[in-house]
């Protein structure tokens, strides 16, 4: 096995890198070249997680050999940074397709980032979808949501770069996950989605969907009412 760099190997590795002597610009270097470090490995650890999952190999069987529990390491690896990874399978078309155009919406509106209200304005792109049809319920329109979002922020061109997942939106995707576990289902739908929401109280597209008047506990009962005669395909 090839050895990983060393501690002084990462020094020198930072200190050739940073652009001054200045302490405070190795710092900002070394938080930079961490980072990275992270995200690869988590990368590495995916592209084998993946493997193993194509292989037909369990999570229970996958979290013994990581030494964590199933639910952590489904959690960890069914989502990677900026794009949905190896269970990508378990996402519903409808799922996909919503995750894809929350990408463009971010687009349209010239934001170099992808964001929990690009999420939210996304789910009317499948208004056949559990989500659509409670959004519809509910009266929330696609109109109300754009207005809504563009009082908190507005549209620039569109950027030069492909924008990323923001932290939080990262974070309700993991939550949307754990919202599929949670029901016992072995899938993700638009429902799953929609539910991680409120998993992030101080999201965007949370604040908006509360502000129109979607609050937690009636788009749960909406699920499950909708759910005992209705899975997406």
């Amino acid at each position: 096995m090839s050895p990983p760099p060393t501690l002084d190997e990462l020094i020198r590795t930072v200190q050739t890198d940073a652009p001054s002597d200045n302490p405070l610009d190795q710092l900002a270097t070394a938080a930079t070249t961490i980072n990275l470090l992270t995200e690869t490995g988590d990368s590495v650890l995916g592209h084998f997680v993946d493997k193993c999952r194509g292989s037909g190999h369990t999570w229970t069987e996958i979290s013994q050999v990581l030494g964590v529990t199933k639910q952590a390491v489904h959690k960890r690896f069914s989502l990677t940074a900026g794009s949905i990874g190896p269970t990508m399978e378990r996402f519903t078309d409808r799922a996909r397709h919503v995750l894809k155009q929350a990408r463009n919406e971010a687009d349209d509106l010239g934001h170099a980032y992808i964001g929990t209200e690009h999420l939210l304005l996304a789910h009317f792109v499948e208004p056949d979808g559990l989500a659509g049809k409670i959004l519809a319920k509910h009266k929330i329109a696609r109109k109300a949501v754009e207005a809504s979002i563009l009082t908190h922020t507005s549209k620039a061109p569109v950027p030069h770069t492909e924008a990323p997942y923001t932290p939080r939106l990262k974070s309700m995707l993991e939550g949307a996950v754990s919202e599929a576990l949670d029901m016992g289902h072995n899938y993700i739908g638009t429902e799953h989605l929609l539910l991680a929401f409120y998993r992030e109280p101080k999201a965007l597209g949370t604040k908006i969907l509360v502000q129109l008047g979607a609050e937690e506990a009636s788009i749960r009962a909406d699920v499950v009412e909708l759910l005992s005669g209705y899975r997406e395909k």
